[in-house]
């Protein structure tokens, strides 16, 4: 009489094993086993299970993903590289003398908030100059800028003093709100800062992301009363950036102001969502918020 053949594990068929998966039947081995609330599962049905179950959110509704902060790290590390390639395109010398130095201007005018700017060597013109080269404004259609202008910044002091702050801001926010809902508020917080600068500075030349990082403070402190905690260490940062943006000259208070009131509106919109209601009212606030934006810019450019 032949004796009956040893289990042995489906995924390691040398390892003789009498453990079964309690879900599927078949037999693992030691390293295959996974413990369950009732004996062991295989690999497969433990991955089956994970994929039918509801992920955690956040108090939000965003993805717990966001504890990781990849996002945040991956805005400064474009914040950082569009800097390095300013320097790369026009020399070492911009990182000491402001992006916009030397031929570094060449590049960048192309990109900031601001209107038609014609350079010839390291001079710049608002008006058109024989042999210069000649960049679009926003007013006459290059609405990129808007954008673009949010990641270009007027040099290594500029750059730090932003990041950060985007480093402080944007790892609690992106915990908070998960990774998806706090890009949305950054670039919309930008955008926020660049119409605003449109709006009121059309001559003006705009650049760096304070009107973002504006946004997170407001929405930073919105988030924090919405869950109970203490505010008091966000308060006097905002009123001390505030002040700062009035007295010290060269800063854009529009800038400052529109990511401001963008990031009030917009982590309102995101803390105050009726849980039954929340990812539909949570989308309506970016649609929105980001129509409102297009409208004012589309003003703008076709009334000038």
């Amino acid at each position: 009489m032949t004796a009956p053949a040893v289990p042995v594990c489906y995924r390691h068929p040398g390892r003789e094993t009498y453990v079964s998966c309690t879900r599927c039947g078949r037999y693992i081995c030691p390293d295959c086993m996974r413990e369950a609330s009732v004996g062991f599962q295989c690999p497969e049905c433990v991955a089956a299970g994970q994929r039918t179950q509801r992920q955690a959110r956040t108090a939000f509704g965003g993805s717990r993903a966001g504890r990781a902060g990849y996002v945040t790290i991956s805005l400064i590390a474009l914040n950082v590289v569009v800097l390095l390639i300013g320097a790369a395109m026009s020399g070492a010398e911009s990182l000491f003398g402001g992006i916009f130095s030397g031929a570094s201007r060449i590049h960048f005018f192309g990109s900031v908030v601001g209107p038609d700017i014609w350079v010839l060597g390291d001079r710049v013109f608002l008006g058109a100059v024989a042999g210069a080269e000649h960049f679009t404004g926003v007013d006459n259609g290059a609405v990129y800028r808007l954008l673009t202008s949010v990641f270009i910044h007027y040099g290594p002091l500029h750059l730090v003093m932003n990041m950060w702050a985007l480093w402080v801001l944007g790892r609690a926010l992106e915990e908070y709100l998960g990774p998806w809902r706090f890009a949305l508020l950054y670039l919309l917080a930008g955008l926020g800062g660049s119409v605003a600068a449109v709006l009121t500075q059309p001559e003006g030349l705009t650049a760096g992301a304070s009107g973002a990082v504006f946004g997170l403070f407001a929405a930073l402190f919105i988030a924090l009363k919405r869950l109970g905690r203490d505010t008091s260490s966000v308060v006097p940062v905002i009123v001390i950036n505030l002040f700062l943006t009035f007295v010290v000259p060269g800063i854009s208070i529009a800038g400052h102001i529109g990511g401001l009131l963008i990031g009030t509106i917009v982590g309102a919109g995101l803390a105050y969502a009726p849980r039954d209601r929340r990812t539909a009212v949570q989308v309506s606030v970016f649609v929105g918020t980001a129509v409102v934006l297009a409208m004012l810019t589309a003003m703008r450019v076709l009334l000038y």
